[in-house]
């Protein structure tokens, strides 16, 4: 879960000025590595041959 600390940090780390979609993409970002690490702490994940499985039909042979 996004914390107002990492938010706030986040702002600190940002070009000033920026841009509202740079913010935005940011936010994004964190959040989903925020969810890849509670997956991850909960053990849902795969090995890379179950990814690769799983992914067939979108990987060019």
């Amino acid at each position: 879960m996004l914390t107002k600390e990492k938010l706030i940090e986040t702002i600190k780390e940002l070009p000033d000025p920026f841009s509202v979609e740079d913010l935005f993409d940011r936010i994004i970002f964190l959040q989903k590595v925020e969810i890849g690490l509670e997956q991850s702490g909960n053990g849902q994940v795969h090995t890379t041959a179950e990814a690769k499985e799983r992914l067939k039909k979108w990987l060019l042979k």
